[in-house]
């Protein structure tokens, strides 16, 4: 090469090599200190799109897990109150039988019919005032037929009430999402609650007058209650038993679903996360090779200097 003054090419060459090992050590050091081997598109531009994608998926799965959280707080709530409904019927049939023995007359009869009465409205009157979030539990809205996510079927079936305005309770089934998709195979499924009301399950002179457990203001009627009054508690215990498989079944859902999100968590961190040991390995090659582009620079640089030599010689 030969020994000029006007194109250092050596510095120029020696720069370029520079610029080069100090972008890679630049991209070191961001590593290192984010964590992250992918910190922009540039990166890797699949690895960015496959981990972003599996972001979603991870928050979703997470919140699917809180949204069933939430079912199973809502079950227990309907099926605290129906402890205190089995109390009560328990009650009932209790009346039923001092009723229904002979020892006992018209006048004596009508004292034991108004605590009945009294206790098959308390029972309407928890299930009224069960509710969950604002959402009625027991008292038969949950467990229609489905009318929409969550929109009230109204007078004309469109959701609204008779004044055009929107009626925000819901009715029918519940749907209950998890998924983070909308396949209804595997995504969402539904929580229905029976009507637990005196007249739902037939106890009380809410029910309707052909009801076995309408009244025990005499013998005869209170030994039909009898009959009424089980089949009450058995409607009742089918309710609570379907609650209970509901609440296990939400549990193994939510099980899974804290599966899923860890393994995609785990899938994730090999994409975008670093390899410490391995990018530290790079950074320190990358250090000594600018530091050594550093100090050939300054080498070149002094190339001229020796034209000028000649010059002066």
């Amino acid at each position: 090469m030969s020994l000029v003054v006007n194109n250092n090419l050596m510095a120029a060459n020696t720069a370029r090599t520079l610029n080069q090992h100090y972008g890679r050590l630049q991209t070191s050091t961001q590593r290192l200190s984010s964590g992250m081997r992918i910190n922009s598109a540039a990166d890797d531009a699949a690895g960015l799109a496959i981990r972003e994608l599996q972001r979603a998926d991870i928050a979703a799965l997470q919140q699917g897990a809180r949204n069933a959280n939430d079912a199973i707080s809502m079950i227990q709530t309907a099926d605290g109150a129906l402890g205190v409904i089995d109390e009560k019927l328990i009650r009932l049939k209790e009346l039923a039988e001092q009723a229904a023995t002979g020892t006992y007359d018209s006048t004596q009869r009508l004292m034991i019919e108004s605590e009945y009465q009294a206790m098959a409205s308390e029972i309407t009157r928890i299930a009224n005032a069960t509710d969950f979030n604002g959402i009625k539990l027991l008292d038969g809205s949950l467990s229609g037929a489905h009318k929409g996510d969550g929109a009230s079927a109204g007078p004309n079936g469109d959701g609204k009430k008779a004044d055009g305005s929107v009626d925000l309770n819901s009715t029918g089934k519940m749907k209950i999402h998890f998924g983070t998709g909308n396949d209804s195979a595997e995504d969402y499924y539904y929580v229905t609650i029976g009507d637990c009301t005196a007249s739902a399950l037939g106890v009380g002179n809410q029910a309707g007058i052909d009801s076995d457990g309408y009244t025990v203001s005499t013998q005869e009627a209170a030994q039909k209650a009898l009959v009424g009054i089980n089949n009450a508690i058995v409607s009742k215990d089918k309710i609570r038993a379907h609650l209970g498989a509901m609440q296990n079944r939400l549990e193994n859902t939510i099980t899974n679903l804290n599966v899923q999100a860890e393994n995609l968590q785990a899938a994730e961190s090999r994409i975008s996360d670093v390899d410490v040991a391995t990018e530290m390995t790079q950074f320190v090659r990358n250090q000594i090779l600018t530091q050594s582009a550093v100090a050939m620079l300054g080498q070149a640089n002094s190339l001229p200097q020796m034209a000028m030599q000649l010059i002066g010689g």
